[in-house]
């Protein structure tokens, strides 16, 4: 493979760390702890394929960097990581032209799975509608309990909510209905 991935990452540990475990895939990475390196990096090199971009770069937003690294390299797969995801900044991404966007913490797989090449992986289209706020509110619970091995108590301590109102909560599944309307 040997694909040279930009890493724009200000935590050192997880830039180190990430950065290793993707030099293990057989990428070549370019470390970058700042837009500034990284438009430096941009600027420098000669080819980069995938970039990893954190969207909070200290007081930069590296959304920033998407345009000018598709200027240059239009192929670049870019890949969004963020512990603060919101869906108007995964749209503002997309629109840029990232091809993924994903809040922190990321599995290595989903980190892989979102830069590979396959156009399978691609994002979808986005709906007409966003989803309403119970299928949000229902999907973020999901992924807690998940998260916590299905523990109400910890999962409800990790919302900042009371076991028991969790418990009514994930009485309350979504209808159908709604199910069938975020779907359009």
């Amino acid at each position: 493979m040997n694909e040279y991935l930009l890493l724009l990452e200000d935590d050192e540990a997880l830039r180190h760390h990430l950065g290793r475990k993707l030099e293990r895939h057989q990428y070549q990475v370019i470390y970058c702890a700042t837009l500034s390196d990284a438009r430096d990096a941009v600027k420098s090199n000669l080819m980069i394929d995938v970039a990893v971009l954190d969207q909070n770069v200290g007081s930069d937003n590296g959304l920033d960097l998407i345009t000018p690294l598709l200027e240059k390299f239009p192929a670049c797969r870019i890949l969004i990581l963020t512990g603060y995801g919101s869906i108007p900044a995964a749209v503002a991404a997309t629109r840029r032209g990232a091809r993924n966007y994903l809040t922190k913490p990321a599995s290595l797989n989903d980190i892989l799975h979102a830069i590979s090449d396959d156009a399978a992986t691609a994002l979808p289209a986005l709906p007409d509608a966003p989803p309403s706020l119970e299928r949000l509110e229902w999907d973020h619970i999901q992924r807690v309990m998940e998260e916590h091995d299905g523990n109400i108590s910890a999962a409800a301590r990790t919302l900042g909510i009371h076991r028991r109102t969790l418990q009514r909560r994930l009485k309350k599944r979504p209808s159908a209905s709604e199910y069938e309307r975020d779907r359009s």
